[in-house]
């Protein structure tokens, strides 16, 4: 019999460690990526240096050791956790003989298999013809100056040729404007969507968190969806919106208000209100800048959102640097203005940073609220969406309306996009106490009473 098992390609990690990080742990998460790309991690090789070599990325000597290494280890190439510049990517190439890559093109790799709907995999390719670009010249010999047909007797066509530098520069550019024009396309019709959601109140609460945090399993437990959740990094690329009602998981109203405040709750109808989640890219350590350029169409969402609800796997244990990667990315963004609830996932598991005190975590100065929870579980999830209820009432009016039985349409507005506290039919119409937001509050003002 012949083993048809396809071999997985052979990497040897190098890092530079500076400043005294962590670099251990930038590796291992480097090691989960390559793992995800589907090859295998063989060696590891850190060097400390209080800056990184120019020309080669380490040191002279250290490339001797990484030498040695591959060869011993029948590696196939080298992944530094950095982003390579064209010039070490050529010399390292040419010193140690194997095929050599960067966090940046791990990556890019991933996400260009994870790639479903048209969108993702336009502004995948965007990204990867970008960083390409960035990188041609670090091609050497592979770009030289073709010859000119004048080389071959042909008349007017003297001259050295175009390089063929030149000519994959203007393929690839060519490529990008293409892709631009379709996303910003796409960016059009985002924008019209969303005006239409604007105009009917429905608030927007977006997901976001680091890599396999576990926002598309929240998503699909908060809303019925049906969105791809793997325990993967970056095991889903595309935004996906899904409504939902905030009294989904509401059982016991009185405890779920004294786990987010020592105030009591209003008392809210058992409808609830209508919202909109959305689950965005998951955010990671160096994320290319290629990548974030990308997809700024889709992670624009992000402005327009009226909370952001932060999910952490609390079980890592580099939890916390990986909510500081999360707010730097956001900031970035300019999205930082936005209310934010952090949600401590995956806090039922033996390893999570939330066991034996539950609320010892509530110092997240960035965010309202702060609870741990479990998408598997179900864990404080009626308290989590108190929670959201409860920065939304923060956001909205309180009144009472009246709206005549002629005005249905503003009834059916008023149920679907308001938290209700009180609905009664009346002889001249239907009698309501709600939180509305400014611009159905002014829609209603007629109606106040």
């Amino acid at each position: 019999m012949y083993d048809t098992e396809e071999r997985k390609e052979r990497l040897v990690l190098v890092a530079v460690e500076k400043d005294g990080h962590n670099t251990e742990s930038d590796l291992q998460e480097l090691a989960l990526l390559i793992e995800t790309a589907g090859a295998e991690p063989v060696g590891t090789i850190i060097q400390k240096r209080e800056a990184i070599h120019p020309g080669l990325y380490i040191g002279k000597g250290k490339v001797d050791e990484v030498a040695d290494m591959v060869a011993e280890l029948n590696a196939d190439g080298i992944v530094s956790d950095d982003e390579l510049s064209p010039a070490q990517q050529r010399n390292l190439a040419q010193r140690l003989g194997v095929k050599v890559m960067d966090r940046t093109m791990i990556i890019l790799d991933i996400f260009a298999q994870r790639a479903q709907s048209a969108e993702g995999k336009s502004q995948v390719e965007l990204a990867l013809l970008r960083y390409r670009l960035s990188h041609l010249s670090g091609l050497g010999v592979q770009l030289s100056r073709q010859a000119g047909t004048a080389a071959h007797g042909g008349v007017g066509n003297r001259g050295p040729g175009e390089k063929k530098l030149e000519l994959d520069r203007r393929h690839i550019r060519n490529r990008i404007d293409q892709l631009n024009k379709e996303l910003a396309e796409i960016r059009e019709n985002r924008a019209t969507l969303r005006k239409k959601r604007i105009r009917t109140g429905q608030p927007v609460i977006a997901l976001v968190g680091y890599t396999n945090a576990g926002k598309s399993t929240l998503l699909n437990i908060l809303t019925g969806a049906d969105v791809l959740a793997e325990d993967k990094l970056f095991a889903t690329l595309d935004t996906t919106t899904r409504k939902s009602n905030l009294s989904r998981f509401r059982k016991n109203k009185e405890s779920a208000s004294r786990a987010v405040s020592e105030a009591p709750a209003e008392s809210a109808s058992e409808s609830g209100t209508e919202v909109l989640f959305t689950d965005t890219v998951g955010f990671i350590h160096k994320l290319p800048h290629h990548l974030v350029r990308a997809f700024r169409a889709t992670l624009e969402e992000l402005q327009y959102a009226d909370i952001l609800l932060h999910v952490v796997d609390s079980s890592n244990p580099a939890y916390r640097e990986q909510m500081a990667v999360v707010y730097e990315t956001l900031q970035k963004l300019e999205c930082m203005d936005k209310p934010i609830i952090t949600a401590l996932n995956k806090s039922d598991l033996p390893t999570s940073n939330t066991e034996n005190n539950e609320f010892a975590l509530t110092n997240d100065a960035n965010a309202q609220y702060t609870l741990p929870i479990s998408a598997v579980t179900g864990k404080n999830l009626p308290e989590l969406l108190l929670a959201v209820e409860k920065v939304l009432q923060s956001m909205r009016k309180k009144i009472a309306v009246l709206i005549p039985y002629s005005e249905g349409y503003l009834t059916s507005q008023a149920h679907d996009t308001c938290e209700l506290l009180m609905s009664e039919h009346r002889e001249d119409g239907t009698y309501m106490e709600l939180y509305a937001t400014p611009e159905i509050a002014g829609r209603l003002e007629g109606y106040v009473v």
